[in-house]
């Protein structure tokens, strides 16, 4: 699947968001009208702010990691800017309509580089065919496993005649909505987006707070005493080793850092808090002198 915006900032589709930045700053320095007498400057310099746009949001760059250059009607991107009018298009309307909403995008914003005097407006006219007509977009709800909202997966649309697959990004909320171009209601030749309001389903062993995760964990009483280790599987480690001190009490809280629930903005993992449930053996299944052992040398918990 071809992905051209990758391409007009120089780096692979595995780049992280810092390496995405560094050559975003790059170029932008280059191609800045204010440096660049070039006559092609305002336009390169255009596409480059375009592209970082896209790729330094998540949710953007999560849509259009799904559908690829897709989006511009499998056009590069150059090839659809320029079709739009060229050095003379407003790419923050190109945006708007792609993605829905306020694009954000600023040649001249603190947080695309701090290069200042360009912002979508000044390049000119809208360009792009008025907006969308009214009620064009449809919305639907869905909810997803809890372990499908947490690590990321596919959820299957079954829409009038249409079935297809959407992309359910890692650390999604309940009440987050996703878009999905081109899947939304037809209104003369215009066809819509899908808006789809994600709710999670309820997990019978976690519980989710934020981006942290809460498991309750069966611990022997044996190992709670005299300490041990105890095996567990979690959604993020299919086999995790939790050591467990000695004297470990019921309800006690162990944290493993990072192994909680993706943020989306950060991509920063939250934590796992697994909490100790002691497993107290029934009587009859001790052996009958450790049972009388234990109810001379026990403590009785009464005051001293």
């Amino acid at each position: 699947m071809a992905k051209s915006l990758y391409e007009t900032l120089g780096v692979s589709e595995k780049a992280s968001a810092e390496e995405i930045k560094k050559a975003y700053r790059k170029l932008a320095r280059k191609y800045h009208p204010d440096v660049n007498k070039d006559k092609d400057a305002i336009e390169k310099f255009k596409e480059i702010n375009a592209a970082y746009e896209v790729l330094s949001d998540k949710q953007k760059k999560d849509e259009y990691d799904l559908y690829g250059d897709q989006i511009f009607g499998g056009q590069n991107f150059h090839d659809f800017a320029k079709q739009q009018g060229g050095a003379n298009v407003d790419l923050d309307e190109i945006l708007r309509s792609i993605f829905g909403g306020g694009s954000g995008f600023s040649g001249g914003s603190s947080s695309s580089g701090g290069f200042g005097g360009f912002s979508g407006s000044a390049f000119g006219g809208s360009g792009f065919g008025g907006g969308k007509p009214q009620d064009i977009d449809q919305k639907i709800s869905i909810t997803v496993p809890f372990y499908v909202a947490v690590k990321g997966g596919k959820h299957n649309i079954s829409l009038d005649t249409e079935s297809f697959d959407i992309k359910i990004p890692a650390g999604i909320k309940s009440g987050e909505t996703l878009r999905v171009r081109g899947k939304g209601n037809m209104v003369g030749s215009h066809r819509g987006d899908l808006l789809i309001k994600v709710e999670v389903a309820d997990s019978d062993k976690y519980t989710r707070k934020g981006d942290d995760l809460y498991l309750t964990i069966d611990i022997p009483l044996k190992t709670a005493m005299f300490g041990g280790k105890v095996k567990i599987n979690t959604l993020i480690h299919d086999s995790l080793t939790l050591k467990v001190p000695q004297n470990t009490k019921n309800g006690q809280k162990f944290r493993v850092k990072g192994a909680g629930v993706p943020n989306r903005k950060t991509k920063v993992n939250g934590n796992l808090y697994l909490i100790a449930n002691i497993i107290i053996p029934k009587i009859e299944d001790l052996d009958e002198d450790l049972v009388k052992m234990l109810k001379e040398k026990l403590p009785d918990g009464g005051d001293e």
